[in-house]
């Protein structure tokens, strides 16, 4: 006995390192991975959605500057334009009518200054060759028109005058209507550049918005996802926990965050309520051991009285025995020391401390024991118990222990509940799901109140009066069947009695086979 209380000692301290070492390792693995945080994350993507805006609005501004620029050269071609029309328009006066001369040079003149006053942008927009083209054209109109002007105000009879004035009138007409043609057909060409421009310009902003509002959507959708998939994430992990698996979280993805530190703290969170959980459960124990020990104390009581009067007889009637009758007494003697032994060994497996050892278990053959072990308090209390179990159950994966403890607490609370002469049923049998098996403790007791009824399974809520319980039973037993992937139900009737129902999942591992 002391040798198996040393070992499930030593397995409870293995099994408590094992726990700490595991919350470790899954702790040097969250941060073992290169940090990229949310925060950062979130920076990165508003720096890219606003270096997207400035190259649109860079692209909008150099489009308004040409533009712009388009628009000054169509003032200067239609300035420019505009002079020599009005120059063409006082020479043909002058041919038809000899009049408007000096006001064909006046245009000519200020065409020139226009020309001259904006050569640079000109000869930027233009290219050199045109604009030397147009020079020339110009001042070749120039001297024509000033040629006349000398002939016109010249009193000395020039021969071949009528010539030379048709030959300047020709000259006129052919740059002047190079000029003009050029002018007009660079309006042309500026106005269909124009166009183009301001066509790009309103396409730049119509793509521009949707490309805008697609990574929007998707910068809105990545960060979404990110931040809502750890959140369900998360919530996964606290129903695993609610339901009793302790398990480390450990990464999850290539990098770590603000949800690492999460992660770290439920981690550590885990271990202590690994820890307050095995002390509850402990605690919960001991008060079921203290529970048995008036019933174990009148058991023993029985077997230690045939002992004593036993030895007491064949200390006084020793010498007047025959041998058969000597061995019959000793053999009384042993037997009531194996019973009270047993009973012993009973109590002490109970209240022992140790780690979970899942293994499949026969729930029928189970629930024979945990009844045994109550059969004292059962008695003393003046209770019928009726076991019932279908044939042939599928076996259940879990730790012995901790089921009996689950199973003597319901029996003990019907036992409670119900009074002297009553019945108390123990139904195993199918669940409705054909995965479970179903552990229903049935007592014809006071029932529940409907009011008290939500309240039974948390912690520290009893109905019983001071000093006799702790409100940790129920609640102890639900984490330890959740524990299992059970749960446990209760349907009651104030006056009528109350029905716990256990489902426990059957075990699926395959059996061992031997040849």
């Amino acid at each position: 006995m002391y040798k198996n209380g040393v070992e499930e000692e030593a397995g409870v301290l293995e099994g408590t390192y094992d726990r700490i070492k595991a919350v470790e390792e899954a702790h040097k693995a969250l941060l073992s991975r290169k940090r990229i945080t949310l925060r950062l994350q979130i920076y990165l993507s508003f720096l890219l959605v606003f270096l997207f805006a400035a190259g649109i609005a860079a692209a909008l501004i150099m489009t308004s500057s040409q533009v712009a620029t388009k628009l000054h050269f169509l003032e200067i071609a239609n300035e420019f334009t505009l002079e020599i029309v009005q120059a063409r328009r006082f020479e043909k006066n002058f041919f038809l009518y000899g009049t408007n001369l000096d006001d064909a040079l006046d245009n000519v003149e200020k065409a020139g200054e226009t020309l001259k006053r904006n050569e640079g942008e000109l000869r930027k927009i233009l290219g050199e060759d045109t604009h030397a083209i147009i020079v020339s054209d110009m001042d070749k109109y120039r001297r024509l028109l000033e040629k006349l002007s000398v002939m016109q105000e010249s009193d000395v009879f020039v021969p071949d005058q009528f010539r030379l004035k048709k030959e300047t009138e020709l000259g006129l007409r052919k740059y002047g209507g190079q000029m003009v043609s050029m002018a007009q057909d660079l309006i042309r060409r500026d106005r269909a550049a124009l166009s183009k421009i301001i066509s790009l310009s309103r396409t730049i902003h119509i793509y521009s918005l949707v490309i805008l509002l697609i990574f929007l959507v998707l910068n809105a959708s990545f960060l979404g996802s990110r931040i809502l998939g750890n959140t369900r994430r998360f919530s996964r992990y606290a129903k695993r926990i609610a339901s009793g698996d302790f398990t480390p979280i450990t990464p999850a993805k290539r990098y770590q965050d603000e949800f690492t530190d999460m992660a770290i703290a439920v981690n550590q969170m885990i271990l202590e309520l690994e820890n307050r959980e095995a002390i509850l459960v402990q605690s919960h124990k001991m008060r079921a051991v203290g529970t048995l020990t008036a019933g174990v104390a009148h058991e023993l009581n029985n077997p230690l009285n045939n002992i004593t009067l036993t030895a007491h007889m064949l200390l006084e009637d020793y010498d007047s025995l025959d041998d058969d009758e000597r061995r019959d007494m000793i053999q009384d003697l042993i037997t009531e020391s194996g019973r009270s032994k047993k009973i012993i060994s009973n109590l002490l497996d109970f209240a022992r401390e140790s780690s979970s050892q899942l293994e499949s278990l026969d729930l029928t053959e189970l629930l024979r024991e945990t009844i045994a072990l109550a059969s004292n308090q059962i008695k003393l209390s003046g209770i019928k118990i009726e076991f019932q179990a279908t044939d042939n159950l599928p076996r259940v994966h879990g730790d012995v222990q901790q089921l009996e403890q689950v199973f003597l607490n319901l029996i003990l609370n019907a036992v409670d509940a119900s009074s002297k002469g009553n019945r108390i049923q123990i139904i195993v049998l199918p669940a409705d799901d054909p995965n479970y098996v179903a552990v229903k403790v049935i007592d014809t007791g006071s029932g529940i109140p409907d009011h008290i009824l939500p309240s039974i399974f948390d912690p520290f809520f009893t109905t019983k009066g001071k000093g006799k319980g702790t409100g940790l039973g129920l609640s102890v037993s639900q984490g330890i069947v959740a524990k299992h992937g059970g749960r446990i139900s209760v349907a009651s009737k104030e006056g009528q009695g109350t029905t716990f129902t256990v489902i426990l999942p059957i075990t699926t591992i395959p059996a061992r086979i031997t040849t």
